[in-house]
């Protein structure tokens, strides 16, 4: 099933599910059935005078049988409080609620947990220590690119963006949940996070004693629309773009709205993390203040989604627990081994800089070294994200009007999405639960366990030989494990068999090319062909 029958299948339920907007309040005693890893919602009515923001303290216990899970409710406008809670069990769930206010307290109530949808596997988790999987042990290999403000385009816009994805490679997309402002991206946005008086000036973030739920409606749907199409929503809830006044806000604010924020968005299967956007470039905090706000995320979400903080020159510290994993900006390859042994988590390249061409020079890179990074990137062992600024006027640099993938979305004009396309067909055809780069004195290798047998020889290897060319090869394959092989050539998205099975030391005849890949396969052969 590809992403677009996914999206035809599940778009309604999606809808219903999560978006507040449009979900209807149900008794608490007569809830329907929620499939595992959707949402529950619960949805009170309380008293809207004061700051309910501010003055109200909501939460609700829910429990199937020894187990008790505890989450954060929300006031949602007007007289509407909701709690929210993703099930991850099949069974019969009963809540409780907790509120300093009688009328929201003691809502007690039950309702069914059945079986997944058809294409959800649950929230993506670490998996195998330096790799990913979804909560039913279905492998993911992050395939990201980056479309920093594409929230906040409007409907056509970000309607555009959908069918994008939709067809495209990608299954992670790095986003911001606040405007942005930067090169290329002066717009208003249309939703703003908190609420903002006539006469507002556009430097003032606005009332930040409370929220606009126009502001997260818009962005739920937004992530809901993302869930429908298999795509994974790395939320960035800092950034230093800032015309606004929402980087600078006291930290007493900051951790109201992460609270705000993971109340409302961790029930969402598909949600990720990303504490900042280059949070060295965020003036007014230190590293600590970060760790400090990071730890409120770790403290509140119930469901420990994946979690990190990018960098833009200072490192954080990958190795604290406080990150699920590594969430870099370099294209240095060869120091993967180091910190994957150092930090002992995944690591993501979330910035290798982008294929396009504008006069900065993170943002021409060629097709080519675009895809080139991608195959550094799977053959180390890590895994890397997309990004791509081509200028649709060149004499229109600096204007409102210019539209580029990176932070606009909209469409893809570049070359190496079809190639990235091929690169995660073929690690997802590899059955494996992820490759682990293997030292090699000369060609990049990396090397999987087999689905069927993890402790045997692996069941897959992969070689790069990036911009070497040799005639010909010896490969060092396991002995006494039969392997078939296949010439790959990455630009050109072709895959030739190599004829017979081998074993040990192989010596194969290559295409006097640059940039070539081998696939090792094992199988099952009783008498193996030595090369």
């Amino acid at each position: 099933m590809n992403r677009r029958e996914l999206l035809q299948l599940t778009s309604a339920a999606a809808l219903t599910t999560f978006a507040p907007a449009i979900a209807e309040a149900v008794s608490p005693t007569n809830h329907p059935a929620t499939p595992q890893y959707d949402a529950f919602e619960l949805v009170l009515e309380g008293p809207s005078s004061g700051n309910p923001f501010m003055d109200v303290t909501l939460s609700a216990t829910f429990t199937l049988d020894h187990r008790a899970v505890t989450v954060d409710g929300f006031y949602d406008g007007g007289t509407t409080y909701r709690v929210r809670f993703m099930p991850d069990t099949i069974g019969q769930w009963s809540y409780a609620t907790t509120s300093n206010l009688p009328a929201l307290s003691s809502k007690s109530g039950t309702f069914t947990c059945t079986a997944a949808r058809a294409g959800e596997h649950g929230p993506v988790a670490v998996a195998r220590t330096r790799h990913f999987a979804h909560a039913d042990g279905t492998p993911f290999f992050p395939f990201g690119t980056t479309c920093y403000a594409w929230v906040h385009q409007g409907a056509p816009y970000e309607q555009q963006t959908l069918d994008t994805l939709a067809y495209g490679p990608f299954n992670k997309i790095r986003m911001c949940i606040f405007p942005k402002s930067y090169e290329y991206n002066h717009n208003e946005p249309e939703f703003y996070p908190f609420p903002r008086a006539a006469g507002t000036p556009i430097s003032s973030p606005g009332d930040t004693t409370r929220f606009d739920p126009a502001f997260f409606h818009h962005l739920e749907q937004r992530i809901t629309d993302l869930r429908a199409i298999g795509v994974q929503a790395d939320l960035i809830l800092f950034h230093p773009y800032d015309r606004w006044g929402f980087a600078t806000l006291d930290a007493e604010t900051h951790g109201r709205y992460l609270r705000y924020t993971v109340a409302r968005l961790a029930a969402f299967s598909n949600v990720w993390w990303s504490l900042a956007n280059e949070f060295d470039l965020v003036r007014s905090k230190t590293t600590a203040d970060f760790t400090n706000l990071l730890h409120i995320v770790q403290r509140y979400d119930p469901y420990q989604h994946m979690r990190s903080i990018h960098y833009s020159h200072t490192m954080y510290d990958y190795a604290s627990p406080a990150v699920t994993h590594a969430s870099i900006q370099t294209y240095d390859f060869a120091q993967a081994p180091a910190w994957l042994a150092a930090w002992n988590k995944p690591i993501c390249y979330d910035e290798m800089q982008y294929e396009g061409d504008l006069p900065s020079r993170w943002g021409n890179l060629t097709g080519q070294e675009m895809t080139r990074r991608f195959w550094l990137a799977i053959v180390n062992g890590c895994y890397p994200t997309h990004g791509e600024t081509f200028l649709t006027h060149p004499d229109a640099a600096q204007t409102d009007n210019e539209k580029i993938w990176w932070s606009h979305g909209g469409k893809l004009s570049g070359s190496s999405p079809a190639r990235i396309a091929f690169l995660r067909k073929l690690l997802e055809s590899m059955n494996t639960s992820g490759l682990d780069a293997s030292p090699n004195p000369y060609y990049l290798n990396a090397t999987g366990p087999s689905a069927s047998d993890p402790k045997g020889p692996p069941g897959s290897i992969l070689y790069y030989m990036d911009q070497h060319q040799p005639v010909q090869y010896i490969f060092p394959l396991p002995e006494g494990a039969s392997y078939k092989a296949e010439i790959i050539d990455p630009w050109e998205m072709t895959i030739t068999p190599v004829e017979g099975t081998h074993t040990g030391k192989t010596k194969l005849i290559l295409p006097k090319k640059p940039a070539q890949a081998l696939r090792f396969t094992r199988v099952r052969t009783a008498d193996p062909v030595k090369g």
